[in-house]
């Protein structure tokens, strides 16, 4: 039986009295529990019967309804950017060192040395926010034979020390002997990084009103409002490979202090999104 004469014979009998002779084969089986009158005539399960109803009718006009709604009239997708240029104000660097032997407890035990001996030195001139220390990733291994079998232990331990101090954290690095230095990277603490990526955003979502004003105006419109806008940020991080500096520390006195200049980096703020103009 079709959707619509079904649907239309179910309400007509919830608004009449139902006799058993109605319901002939064609109608599904779950239905006559719901339309099996009682004393009275009328259909047991009311509830049941508006929710199948509404459910099976939901369907089909939402789809008509969708087919005839025309697709929105002036709309546009714009993008608008603001960048701005900072000094990068934190430095970070990364300590490593690595041992090897045929006892992994020696091998454990010389790592745990050199990293002691660096963690020392490092919290002599640890001040918060300006030269932060933390110990990073430490890994004992085995090493095995070409023909199979273990026949030595590999490991390598690591000190982080980062901050906005970078003079102080050069002149650390010339003091810490027992590692190398492995990366060098600077960036944005998280202060600088907020306060210019919030003026980078107000220079953007003003570009950004201002594009949408001044195309809904050469349309011939009055105005706009908006639709959905995304805003986004980004901000690239510099870093020194680690094999330049490690060769450079092996190289270097201990007293020699590592030559630090920041740089410039930039922070993006891009706006995009629609707008409707009316």
């Amino acid at each position: 039986m079709p959707f619509f004469t079904l649907a239309g014979r179910l309400l007509q009998m919830r608004s009449t009295t139902v006799a058993p002779a109605v319901v002939d084969n064609a109608t599904p089986p779950d239905l006559l529990a719901c339309l099996h009158p009682t004393d009275d005539g009328h259909p047991m399960n009311t509830s049941l019967f508006s929710a199948l109803v509404a459910a099976g009718l939901a369907a089909p006009i939402a789809t008509v309804l969708a087919a005839e709604t025309p697709p929105p009239q002036g709309v546009v997708n714009l993008t608008a950017s603001a960048s701005i240029e900072v000094t990068k104000d934190l430095l970070t660097v990364s300590f490593t060192t690595t041992r090897e032997g045929q006892d992994a407890t020696a091998v454990q035990s010389q790592l745990k040395q050199a990293l002691d001996a660096a963690l020392a030195e490092a919290k002599k001139v640890a001040k918060p926010g300006l030269l932060d220390v933390q110990t990073g990733n430490f890994a004992l291994y085995p090493r095995y034979a070409p023909k199979g079998g273990i026949n030595g232990w590999q490991g390598s331990a690591e000190l982080i020390v980062e901050g906005r101090d970078m003079q102080a954290i050069g002149q650390l690095t010339g003091r810490i002997t027992t590692l190398t230095i492995g990366r060098v990277a600077y960036g944005l603490s998280r202060s600088l990084r907020e306060k210019t990526e919030a003026d980078a955003s107000a220079q953007a979502i003003a570009s950004y009103r201002a594009k949408a004003a001044d195309y809904a105006k050469q349309f011939g419109y009055a105005g706009y409002t908006l639709r959905e806008v995304n805003v986004s940020s980004d901000q690239p991080v510099g870093f020194v490979n680690a094999p330049m500096m490690r060769s450079r520390a092996m190289s270097a006195s201990a007293e020699e202090a590592l030559p630090v200049e920041a740089g410039k980096g930039v922070v993006t703020v891009t706006v995009n999104g629609s707008v409707q103009m009316k």
